[in-house]
Order: C-alpha cells, then structure tokens, then sequence
C-alpha cells in the first residue's frame, strides 16, 4: 500500500513540474537608433518626432495609427512594433523644430514573416527577416539596416541618420 501512494505521489510530483515557458515580454518590433552624419548617437535636441502608419483592418479600409506621438529631448532610439500580415511596413514621419519648421517622411520596410511556435499554450508570434529599407529625405539623410532578424531580442535593427540642418 505504501508503494501504491509512493508512487501516486511520484506521478503527483512530476507532472506537477511541468511549465510552459512563454515569454512574458513577447513584443517583436524594429528597433531604429538615431545618429548624426559623423555617426554619434543623435539626441534630437529640440526636435520632436511623431511616426504613424496605416494599419489595414476591413478591405480597402485603412486606419492611421499612431505609433510615437511628440518624441522629444535626449532619446537617442525608439521602437517600433512590426505588421505580421504585409510583406512591407509604411511608417510615416513627422519631425519638428521649435520654429515651426516640419519634415515629413516616409519609410518603407521590405520583410519576410516567419510564424514562431513556443507552445500550444503561448499566444501566435511572427518573427521577421528584413529585405529591404527605402526613405524620403526630408529631414531623414539616409537609413541602413544594422541587424535584419526581428525577434523578441532588443537589437539596433537601423541606424536612421536625421540631416544636420533640418
């Protein structure tokens, strides 16, 4: 008898250790670090940034969603979360200077999704290979791709170079 409740307390005891390891911090974004032409990090100065994009929701019906409202002061990078239903991202920007003054442009970012599996448990994931990235130049000089896996790791994914006289 004392082997039968051994042995249930056994079964017990390992099925009771069995986790599932999703991951509480799940967000899969691009992250864009700001630099000067000379290539130090940007902090914007007085500048203010908005990015916003259209996010299809219902055929032919596309909503703006804004993803940055007014970034201002010493940021020198922010992030952005990736679409998993289009092949290319559409950000626009919107810089400001204290004057008045406005650059607006847009980024487009070319990408191939990859549907991750942690666990029948754990909400849907994409991850993300980077193709291709195309801007304006407005108040952007240039943007290149730094890192092109997107996953749920916080890597510089691009480096965006803001034109010095803006």
């Amino acid at each position: 008898m004392r082997k039968i409740i051994a042995a249930i307390f056994l079964i017990a005891a390992v099925v009771s250790c069995v986790s599932i390891d999703c991951p509480v911090q799940n967000k899969v974004e691009t992250l864009f670090a700001l630099k000067t032409p000379a290539g130090n990090a940007d902090t914007m100065g007085i500048d203010s940034l908005t990015v916003w994009t259209h996010r299809v929701y219902y055929k032919d019906n596309k909503r703006d969603t804004t993803l940055i409202n007014r970034l201002c002061g010493a940021k020198t990078e922010f992030a952005i979360p990736t679409s998993h239903t289009l092949t290319e991202d559409s950000l626009f920007t919107l810089l400001k200077d204290t004057l008045g003054h406005e650059w607006r442009d847009t980024i487009c970012i070319s990408k191939e999704d990859f549907p991750h599996f942690e666990s029948v448990d754990c909400q849907a994931t994409y991850f993300h290979q980077i193709t291709g990235v195309k801007t304006t130049h407005n108040g952007i000089d240039s943007i290149t791709i730094q890192n092109r896996e997107v996953n749920y790791e916080s890597r510089e994914h691009f480096f965006l170079y803001l034109k010095a006289n803006r």
